[in-house]
């Protein structure tokens, strides 16, 4: 049972350890090469981890080879446009200025309920409503709305937006002050306590606090301090 559990522990950190070397996509963003890798892998692992006679270098190598095998092919395609079509294709348009292109549908074998779906997953309910939509070589649909569909932006009503004060830094999640974010947003201890003594709170009350480039703060208050506060000292 103790070496079964050893070999799952190993198995499972050598999976993780590939899947994070692939990046962080998602299961639906993945290449046609990513998603053979992640099922090989997958495969690998379980032969090891469930017969304990068989070693388990012959599932950890073979993953390896498989990882190094995917950041060559990653770099290859970086420096070749050709063999990058060759690998993940191309994208293919399926709706120009309104009219659906019925031979590239008929070429990727995607029939018009598919085309019908992804529409409606993306917020639209008939084909007149869209100007292009493209085929991406990961399978996703990119929708473009016609003219008249478009959402009308701050440009179009000549309307001047105010600076962004960029991504929030947090300063405190769960009564957890982060010392290196309060250092990186510029920020000290003074101004800290200066900004909770305003609100008339501690740092073990905050749930949440965040601030912006622009200074501009969020507190959020946890629900029950005082119950935290018996919780963590319990």
């Amino acid at each position: 049972m103790g070496i079964a559990l050893v070999r799952t522990l190993i198995l499972y950190i050598v999976v993780i350890t590939a899947v994070r070397i692939m990046g962080k996509r998602q299961i639906g963003e993945l290449q046609p090469s990513e998603l053979v890798v992640a099922i090989l892998i997958s495969d690998l692992a379980s032969v090891p981890m469930q017969d304990p006679a068989i070693p388990l270098s012959n599932g950890i190598i073979p993953i390896l080879t498989l990882i190094s095998c995917e950041i060559a092919l990653s770099g290859l395609t970086l420096i070749s446009s050709r063999l990058r079509r060759v690998v993940t294709g191309r994208p293919s348009i399926l709706i120009q200025d309104g009219q659906i292109n019925q031979a590239e549908m008929r070429r990727l074998r995607f029939t018009l309920d598919d085309l019908m779906e992804e529409l409606r997953l993306c917020g639209y309910m008939g084909i007149d409503e869209v100007a292009i939509a493209v085929m991406e070589t990961n399978g996703q649909l990119s929708v473009f709305p016609t003219k008249a569909k478009t959402p009308v932006t701050a440009e179009m009503l000549g309307v001047k937006c105010p600076a962004s004060g960029g991504l929030p830094t947090t300063l405190i999640c769960d009564g957890k002050l982060f010392l290196d974010s309060l250092q990186a947003a510029g920020k000290d201890m003074d101004w800290l306590n200066a900004t909770l003594s305003s609100q008339e709170v501690r740092i073990s009350d905050v749930f949440l606090m965040t601030v912006d480039n622009l200074d501009k703060t969020l507190i959020v208050k946890k629900d029950n301090p005082a119950l935290a506060d018996n919780q963590a000292a319990s």
